[in-house]
């Protein structure tokens, strides 16, 4: 029996193995059970489960750390749930085959699903990089003990309960101290801390202005002097420049340099690189990326990875090739003493799975066929593959030194010697770059001095830090903690490549965070809910340190080298101290406070904002505006602040273009009243009095 994470994995896996009789939720055949989980079909159980006291949220019943975990199969997949549990026990099924995704949360969800249905059957793991058609088979003919993954298991166990704990007490701890409700997260908090911080350090930003004075000189440059923060010096040193209206020339350095070719993409780099060119979020790339792979197009997507193994060369050198006949791009002379695809080997930095590359089953494909996106995409891919077995790029570097009135000026110039990755680069990537190359030569100067032709003085200021973008975002959260982690940890930073984007994703959701700016250049920034949620963090909290040295700790834990009852007693004793310790901020109540946008018409108490809806602050009253309004999403619409102020202020809000069940649009009036319990309720006034 073979269990695939997605149906549409299990379908591939189907095919090769020749199962192709369809039955409900499973494909049979060829002595073959292919059947697939969606997503994570058993979960860590509430609170309310381990005692029915925690339906009530309250500081006395914490810290809740469960002694004994309990899992639940999620309510919307019982169906498929209940289908895996049958087959597992069939008496013809002898043997089982984790075929989830190649890494920590498919080993989850595999076990979860296994343990939940109580067999005992033996299974083995199929771990793959990509979804062709030779290399599954390969990897059934190739499958790997269970054992050689138990490591690998605990440590997603200890991520997923260690979420849950800190999820669990902080969000309940801070939503009982502050009256309201609260998300709090291990990885999303400290990530929405980094961009507290750094709005934080723009609005604190003082410009200091500068000035320069630029020299146009007879050898057919521009030298420029210091920065100068006084504009009287700045003024004095033109004048006395203008008088002289000659500069001596000091000194000419002419140095070759190269830059290296960039490595291969891991997902990371690649969601960076697809924001920064084409503004799409880490999640749609993370989408994109992976329905390319599902379509045999790519690897496997969730790689830490930039590089490949030895195994992998010859394979990486064939791929180049043909990727060059496909492209029509001719291969610079190599030196054929080295392979070029040497750089891009690295044994030591391949984790679970190599960088991402394009398949060969690419070359074949009808890519005009693929969504736009994919297409951006794969097309990054390609060419950063190309770019990376490619030669250096060699340019020669100039620099002029003169002398004028005491100050010393400079000009850099820039001479390309071979255009080595950067003409791939070019090449393929033309229409996403979208920019011209304009580097400048210093002429030769031969004399000694060069007469000065005009001098003018510039203004400039400096610049304070930028917004975050989702690229300068997932790059801090790659990076975050890495001075304080010890030498010789490769896996820093907070979250995993393939839990980035969901946690900026999250933080969108939640409302503390908003995406502002043009469709192609968006940052991202705290809304004041987000800001105040930081404010009363203690630091431990919102600690990208903390987070990063956990996650230290789970990569020690799948490589066996710490045991996961350490780790979940360090987390316990966290949680413990962080309850018995916190106390509400001073002044933080009038922070915390909802946004009152309107008086209840039921009880005359103010109304508030809250992430659902607009509720009534009085407890005992039933009134409230969902934000998920059926009525209003029978006309079309979804209900804003803006219509819950006007219907608050004046009882009606006034719709243009609603909907009606046959398609029609039409204007009206919302009306708000509301029922003898005080639950609101909506009527229709149509226009014309119809």
């Amino acid at each position: 029996m073979i269990v695939a994470e997605k149906p549409s994995v299990a379908m591939s896996y189907a095919k090769v193995l020749g199962a192709t009789s369809r039955q409900d939720g499973y494909l049979e055949g060829n002595g073959y059970l292919v059947s697939w989980c969606v997503g994570h079909l058993v979960e860590l159980a509430p609170p309310n489960v381990y005692d029915a006291k925690y339906v009530k949220w309250s500081i006395a019943d914490l810290p809740i750390l469960p002694q004994k975990w309990q899992y639940l199969v999620s309510a919307s997949t019982k169906k498929q749930f209940g289908i895996l549990q049958k087959l597992m026990h069939r008496p013809d099924v002898d043997s089982i085959v984790n075929s989830c995704d190649s890494g920590r949360e498919g080993e989850l969800i595999f076990r979860l699903v296994y343990q939940q249905a109580e067999c005992k059957k033996p299974f083995s793991r199929l771990w793959l990089s990509s979804m062709e058609e030779n290399a599954i088979r390969e990897g059934f003919a190739h499958l790997k003990p269970s054992t050689e993954y138990d490591a690998l298991y605990n440590a997603a166990l200890c991520r997923e309960r260690a979420d849950w704990m800190v999820g669990i007490n902080a969000s309940r701890l801070f939503s009982c101290l502050y009256g309201q409700p609260l998300a709090v997260g291990r990885v999303m908090t400290p990530v929405l801390a980094m961009t507290v911080v750094r709005e934080a350090a723009i609005a604190a930003f003082t410009p200091e202005k500068f000035y320069t004075v630029d020299l146009e000189l007879t050898s057919g440059c521009t030298a420029s002097s210091r920065r100068i923060p006084e504009k009287s010096v700045a003024e004095n040193l033109l004048k006395a420049c203008r008088k002289e209206m000659v500069a001596t020339i000091q000194r000419i350095t002419r140095k070759e340099k190269s830059e290296n070719p960039p490595p291969l993409y891991d997902l990371t780099t690649l969601q960076r690189d697809a924001n920064r060119l084409l503004g799409y979020s880490a999640q749609q790339t993370l989408d994109y990326v992976q329905s390319l792979y599902e379509k045999k197009l790519t690897t496997y997507p969730r790689t830490d990875s930039c590089y490949i193994t030895d195994d992998d060369e010859e394979m990486l050198e064939e791929l180049t090739e043909e990727l060059e006949g496909f492209l029509d791009i001719t291969s610079a002379d190599v030196d054929e003493a080295v392979p070029r695809t040497r750089r891009t080997v690295n044994r030591e930095k391949v984790t679970d799975h190599h960088a991402i590359l394009p398949t060969r089953s690419m070359l074949q494909a009808d890519l005009d066929a693929l969504p736009k996106g994919e297409q951006n995409v794969l097309k990054l891919i390609i060419a950063r593959t190309l770019m990376a077995v490619s030669k250096p790029f060699r340019y020669l570097e100039t620099l002029l030194i003169t002398e004028c009135a005491g100050e010393e000026f400079t000009a850099k110039g820039k001479e390309v010697l071979e255009e080595g990755w950067k003409a791939v680069e070019r090449k393929v990537l033309a229409d996403i770059l979208n920019r011209k190359q304009e580097l400048t030569a210093l002429p030769n100067a031969a004399e000694n001095e060069c007469g000065i032709l005009n001098a003018e003085l510039k203004e400039g200021q400096t610049s304070p830090p930028k917004h975050f973008t989702e690229d300068l975002l997932l790059h801090a959260m790659e990076t975050a903690g890495a001075d304080s982690m010890p030498e010789g940890v490769e896996r820093q930073g907070i979250g995993t490549p393939a839990t980035r984007a969901a946690t900026i994703e999250k933080l969108v959701q939640k409302g503390f965070l908003e995406r502002k700016g043009t469709k192609k250049t968006k940052v991202l920034l705290p809304t004041d809910k987000g800001k105040a949620l930081i404010t009363v963090m203690p630091e431990e909290i919102q600690s990208a340190d903390m987070t990063a040295d956990w996650e230290a700790k789970l990569l020690q834990i799948e490589r066996s080298e710490m045991e996961p009852e350490t780790f979940m007693t360090e987390i316990k004793e966290m949680i413990s101290s962080l309850v018995t310790t916190t106390e509400a901020a001073k002044g933080a109540n009038a922070l915390m406070k909802n946004k009152i946008i309107g008086v209840c018409p039921n009880c005359g108490k103010p109304v508030v904002e809250r992430e659902k809806g607009w509720f009534c602050e009085n407890r005992e009253c039933r009134f409230v505006l969902w934000k998920d309004n059926a009525f209003f999403k029978r006309l079309g619409k979804r209900l804003d602040g803006r219509m819950a102020d006007k219907l608050l202020r004046d009882g009606r809000v006034r719709l243009k273009d609603c909907k009606s069940a046959k398609g029609k649009t039409y204007n009206a009036t919302v009306l708000l009243g509301t029922e003898p319990d005080g639950r609101s309720k909506f009527s229709l006034e149509f226009e014309g009095g119809c």
